[in-house]
């Protein structure tokens, strides 16, 4: 990303000099904020009809390979408040703009400037952003085309669904880092606070999670959809495509009724079946008293596609 000193230096109003205020150094200077502005790593787009209701996440930090640095936990916290506050916002698309590349994991060049202390706190505000990414009422879909590795995994993890393309590859390689030693190997196990020994024995199963996690290895998308880490594994390319047509599905069904169901599920998951029937009657209730109810049983009596509205 190009520093405000720099836009400042080509336009030469850095250091007390001034440049003549004609109409190209003011387009250049103008240009040049632009794309500063764009630039940032976690980019939100609400999409219009016939989709709306669907937000689509984009991480964009290729320099980095969209690589989980400060700048861009602070994005995801972000994004992920806005849709938290979207009261129109029915499913979240979580992809990268980079090409090959989802997320490849922590920046381990930023981590290696900070502190045990400062390494601690991070690791705690990335597993907390996952958290809050996971708790989200609404259903998130990660779309993978080409390499998840570590945060970047544990990330797509945190998300409801997963479609990948067949070139994508996926790891959990943080057990590698013990050829680093003393600092990095207190880093590795901060780093597994971000739910990658919680969430992916919870998918594959704990004997399969204990294997990858491990052996650190890379396995490809035949192998994850097998185990069951992503849905569906689609031709390299068209893995948003799928996604967004999942979306549409789950878009034109009742708001509260997605939202609900989401929120029975995984916390059914966390109690025993007694408890977890409680939470299903629980949610339940919450829809019992709904417009989109009535809604949903006229249009079935009338022979016609319903119209929702979340009340």
């Amino acid at each position: 990303m190009r520093s405000l000193r720099g836009i400042l230096a080509v336009s030469g109003h850095l250091a007390g000099r001034r440049a003549p205020a004609n109409n190209a150094h003011l387009a250049l200077f103008s240009r040049a904020l632009q794309i500063l502005a764009q630039q940032e790593p976690v980019r939100l787009q609400k999409l219009s009809a016939p989709d709306s209701g669907v937000v689509e996440m984009r991480l964009e930090r290729p320099e980095a390979r969209n690589a989980i640095g400060r700048e861009m936990l602070q994005g995801l916290r972000s994004a992920i408040e806005k849709v938290k506050a979207d009261a129109t916002a029915n499913v979240v698309l979580l992809a990268s703009s980079v090409p090959k590349v989802f997320c490849a994991g922590a920046d381990l060049k930023e981590r290696r400037l900070m502190s045990p202390c400062e390494v601690r706190e991070f690791v705690n505000s990335l597993r907390s952003t996952f958290l809050s990414f996971e708790a989200l009422s609404i259903p998130t879909i990660a779309i993978v085309e080409g390499a998840a590795f570590g945060g970047g995994l544990e990330l797509a993890l945190s998300c409801d669904l997963r479609i990948c393309g067949e070139n994508a590859t996926f790891s959990l390689p943080e057990t590698g880092l013990a050829i680093i030693p003393g600092y990095v190997f207190k880093m590795a196990l901060y780093f597994c606070k971000a739910g990658g020994t919680q969430r992916l024995p919870r998918i594959v199963g704990k004997s399969r999670a204990k294997e990858l996690i491990f052996t650190g290895r890379r396995f490809d998308a035949v192998e994850a959809v097998t185990m069951g880490v992503v849905n569906y594994c689609v031709p390299a390319g068209e893995a948003y495509k799928r996604a967004l047509e999942l979306a549409q599905e789950i878009n034109q069904k009742g708001p509260l009724a997605i939202r609900m169901a989401k929120k029975a599920i995984n916390q059914g998951m966390e109690v025993d079946l007694s408890a977890g029937l409680a939470v299903e009657e629980e949610c339940y209730e919450q829809v019992l008293h709904t417009q989109d109810r009535l809604e949903g049983l006229a249009a079935f009596a009338e022979k016609r596609k319903p119209v929702y509205t979340g009340k």
